[in-house]
């Protein structure tokens, strides 16, 4: 492939952003609420969703808030703001088509599961479910999935330099794009995957660039990570050492650069809690494992490393067999990787494996599969790479092939909940044939239309979005 790199990079991100955005999962998560508070009022509370969600919450005087960090809110927010005039006249409309027909209560939802069922009627009667369904699709479609495609081309401007050959690099990065769980976290909009586009953003910085901008980007990224979640102060701390190490110099402006996140981290806490430095899960309700330890929080536990690696619904290397080639990256003879660049890789799994084996909220992943442990899926992917590169290249194909097929699979049919755990997607689509997660949704709901009865098929969108990716690599 001839093209120049920028434009090559162009032409991945729109391949992935099209691609990801096909695969839109309707689940209307915490984030989304302040999300919509954040573009709808500017308000850090979600009063008007209160009882919708477990993790929203009511603390005296102050209102309901979610029990998480705002970053990912605050980014899902943007493109709502933009789409709220077009979103409001469609809910008012619907609405208003509503209360003349007459309709007394919700139509019947076919969700497997009761909580959904009853999530979908009360969303309903508040006239709240259209809202939710558009305003994730937006989150979805102009932050989340641009974002994950955007990493995948830092990816392959990392992975050009690593292998010093382009194509090899693009290929690659196509595997990172859609053979691992990055595939699967993209669906809706989610603060761990983030900060896992932190962290790569970070080392490709350092990597990458030269002179003090890429301590300041690498900086703010590490900042943002915690803006995200409280996991990320694992990769701020890392981020931090590795860039003094490598110029002393370097640490000011990285502290300079992380400090308005984390700056606005604390504003939010006392605007929304009345004390900066308290988390959002300091002031939640009792909940299921929040006796154990602080609010959840306790020491290292074994089951939980195993569960966080080999669990069948949500283990990492049990979704994407693929990364643990990882393991190899320190024993073998390479040049991908400096020892410095390996042991921060290193550093960070082992760092962030162990901080969430103290987290014991974590057996609680198993009905939304793999994802504490997601901002690791670029970290192990860098190691994996190393082991892969050195594969022939009839094994590299096998290898791959076997991976993207589970990662579309997880991407299409997202339940690992009941069943065979994260098998359970693969052997659905073998014997159900192709879906996608917003048209199963769609295919639950009684809508009065006859034309739908059958069910709406994916395959006129996979004709259409394969027609847009050829004409994107089509060459001129």
């Amino acid at each position: 492939m001839n093209a120049l790199p920028p434009r090559l990079a162009l032409r991945l991100f729109l391949t992935c952003w099209l691609v990801y955005a096909l695969h839109f999962a309707t689940n209307t998560v915490r984030e989304i609420y302040l999300g919509l508070a954040i573009g709808d009022h500017l308000s850090f509370r979600v009063d008007e969703y209160g009882g919708l969600h477990h993790d929203l919450f009511e603390t005296p005087g102050r209102g309901w808030h979610i029990g998480n960090n705002p970053g990912a809110s605050m980014l899902g927010a943007i493109p709502y703001a933009a789409a709220r005039p077009v979103i409001d006249r469609i809910v008012e409309r619907v609405n208003r088509a509503r209360a003349s027909s007459g309709l007394t209560g919700p139509p019947a939802f076919d969700s497997p599961w009761a909580p959904a069922r009853k999530f979908y009627a009360e969303a309903w009667r508040r006239g709240l479910d259209v809202k939710f369904g558009l305003g994730a699709f937006v989150m979805h479609a102009f932050c989340m999935a641009p974002l994950s495609a955007l990493s995948v081309v830092v990816m392959f401007f990392l992975l050009r330099r690593m292998m010093q050959d382009e194509q090899r690099a693009l290929w690659f990065s196509l595997l990172y794009a859609f053979g691992t769980p990055l595939f699967f976290r993209t669906g809706y909009l989610n603060q761990n995957m983030l900060v896992g586009h932190c962290i790569l953003g970070a080392f490709a910085a350092l990597t990458l660039l030269e002179g003090r901008r890429a301590a300041l980007i690498a900086g703010f990224l590490g900042g943002f990570s915690l803006l995200l979640d409280y996991s990320g102060v694992v990769a701020l701390g890392c981020l931090f050492v590795y860039t003094a190490l490598l110029r002393r110099d370097y640490a000011v402006p990285f502290a300079i650069a992380a400090a308005p996140p984390i700056l606005l981290l604390w504003f939010y806490q006392w605007a929304s809690f009345g004390h900066p430095f308290y988390p959002g899960q300091h002031y939640m309700p009792p909940v299921a494992w929040i006796d154990k330890g602080y609010q959840g929080v306790s020491g290292p536990q074994w089951e939980l490393l195993w569960m966080l690696a080999f669990d069948y619904r949500f283990g990492l290397f049990v979704s994407c067999p693929l990364l643990l080639a990882a393991a190899v990256a320190p024993i073998v003879r390479q040049t991908l990787l400096t020892k410095r660049q390996l042991s921060l890789l290193l550093l960070l799994f082992v760092l962030f494996w162990t901080f969430f084996s103290t987290v014991n909220y974590t057996r609680l992943q198993y009905n939304t599969g793999v994802r504490y442990m997601a901002p690791m899926i670029p970290v192990l992917f860098l190691l994996a790479a190393v082991a892969l590169s050195r594969l022939a290249r009839p094994a590299l194909w096998f290898v791959s092939v076997a991976a993207v097929g589970q990662a579309w699979c997880m991407a299409m049919y997202r339940d690992v909940e009941r069943g065979w755990g994260v098998l359970d997607p693969v052997l659905h689509v073998l014997l159900g044939g192709f879906q996608l997660p917003a048209l199963t949704t769609l295919n639950r709901m009684n809508l009065g239309l006859e034309a739908l009865a059958g069910g709406v098929s994916p395959l006129p969108l996979f004709a259409l979005t394969g027609a847009l990716v050829y004409g994107i690599w089509r060459r001129a």
